[in-house]
Parts: structure tokens; C-alpha cells; sequence
């Protein structure tokens, strides 16, 4: 299986990947029944991690942080990584979904409103009829008490769910990840909005606004109350100081050629 290469964007990783490499890697994990965890990156997740040290080891810590955002691909891009590509959850979730279908593999699925998760798999069921759910859990929108959390490992542990779709937000899906590691025996993959646009209760941005990075202008358009403070905060903050992790690599870069 090939090797999984990272760079740093404002001090969180971000890894080098495609849907085949990463759905390829998520599958061997889940056949040897490993426990690891993927985020995938968006502007929100850099910023977040850039203004909390234990959100940004919780992030380096995953075994694989895929490029979700555009502007994220062009920051690997700007960074040396000319070949960069996006990985977007909702995409990765389908071509895992028929990969895992095809494979027998069991999948589980974690978080969202009881209704969106009932659409949900109805929905992954009659589009993949192969594939065997065997798990699926809207937990409760407040803090879970340890026994109830004990409660909830036990319950994944036993259906034998082998890759868990984690639909929660970030940071608090990536934060769940990362404390259910090694209690968890499955692949957790956060994938975060992509519940809802696979049951059809949010509509997707057209493709062509993904293409030229304006994805986050038609989410903040359908859910204004809810993203405001996330796109108008993080992004400026973002062209900014990824601005400044260029300049100070350019300027390294200067001083270290004229040393030689």
C-alpha cells in the first residue's frame, strides 16, 4: 500500500491523495479491522487548527487528512505539490460506499438529526443494494456521559462495522475521531455536511462553483445563520496568513541560495 505524504499548511498537515489512493488505503484499514481515523480539510478545519494547538495535534494526528476545499489544494499547489487534487467528503463517501459494496465490507454510519440518518440510508441502500449497513446512530445534541459513551463503542464494536461515517461538524467530529481511536475498531471517516447531501436534505453547490472555489459562498447563501461566522471569520484570516507562510518560505528560500 503506498505510503501517505504530507505538507504543512499554517502547522496542520494536509495529505498528498486522490479518491484512488485514499479509497484504497480507507479499505485495507478497514479489512484488517484497524482502528484509524481521516478528516477531510477545509479552510475551517486549517483555521480552527491554526487557533488551537489541540485542535491542530488532533488533526496531525489522523491517518490521512484529505484536501476537501479547493483553496486547499491550491495551497498544497502553491506548496510544491503540483499535482494536488481535491478529495471531497461527499464524493470520497460514494466511491467508498461501492468499494465496500463490491468487497462485503460493513459499514456504519454516526450522527445527524434521526430523520436525516433514516433518509440517508435509505438512500446508500437503494443505490448500493450490495452494500450491508449495519450500523446507524443519531446520537443526542448534548455532551454524552461516559457510560453512555461506553455504550455506544460496545454498539458499534458488535455490529462489526468495518468503515463508520462520522456526520457530525468540525471540529466536534474530528475531536470524536481522535478520542475513539484505538476504542473504536473501525476506519472513522468525518465527512461532516455529506449525511445531508446524500439524503437529500441540503442541496450541493453546482459543480462549477466547487471547480473555482466558491462552494463556501452558496453554502453560507443556503444556511446564512448558521456558517456566517465560520466563512467571514476563517477565510480573510486564511488568504492572509497563508500569504505569509509563502512570503517566509521565499524569503528562506533567498537567503539559503544566496549562502551557496
Amino acid at each position: 500500500m503506498a505510503s501517505v505524504e504530507n505538507t504543512l499548511i499554517l502547522g496542520m498537515k494536509v495529505s498528498r491523495t486522490d479518491y484512488q489512493h485514499a479509497s484504497s488505503l480507507i479499505l485495507s484499514w478497514a479489512k484488517q479491522k484497524l482502528s484509524r481515523y481521516v478528516c477531510v480539510a477545509t479552510v475551517n478545519n486549517v483555521m480552527e487548527a491554526f487557533d488551537s494547538e489541540k485542535f491542530q495535534t488532533v488533526m496531525n494526528q489522523a491517518d490521512l487528512v484529505t484536501p476537501d476545499g479547493m483553496p486547499v489544494v491550491w495551497a498544497l499547489r502553491c506548496l510544491g505539490r503540483k499535482n494536488a487534487t481535491r478529495v471531497y467528503g461527499p464524493d470520497l463517501t460514494h466511491v467508498l460506499l461501492e468499494k465496500a459494496a463490491a468487497a462485503g465490507v460493513p459499514v456504519g454510519f454516526y450522527g445527524a438529526a434521526p430523520e436525516v440518518l433514516q433518509r440517508l440510508v435509505e438512500q446508500v441502500q437503494r443505490q448500493y443494494p450490495q452494500l450491508r449497513v449495519v450500523y446507524a446512530f443519531s446520537p443526542p445534541f448534548r455532551p454524552l456521559s461516559a457510560a453512555e459513551d461506553e455504550e455506544i463503542v460496545r454498539a458499534i464494536n458488535g455490529s462489526g462495522a468495518a468503515i463508520l461515517f462520522i456526520g457530525l461538524n468540525t471540529p466536534k467530529q474530528d475531536n470524536w475521531m481522535a478520542a475513539h481511536r484505538d476504542k473504536v475498531r473501525a476506519v472513522m471517516l468525518g465527512v461532516g455536511a455529506a449525511f445531508d447531501f446524500l439524503a437529500g436534505t441540503k442541496p450541493q453547490a453546482p459543480r462549477w462553483m466547487m471547480a473555482v472555489g466558491l462552494e463556501w459562498l452558496f453554502r453560507l447563501a443556503v444556511e446564512p445563520r448558521r456558517l456566517w461566522k465560520r466563512y467571514l471569520k476563517h477565510n480573510p484570516r486564511f488568504v492572509l496568513f497563508f500569504a505569509m507562510q509563502l512570503l517566509r518560505l521565499k524569503y528562506y528560500d533567498v537567503e539559503l541560495g544566496s549562502a551557496t
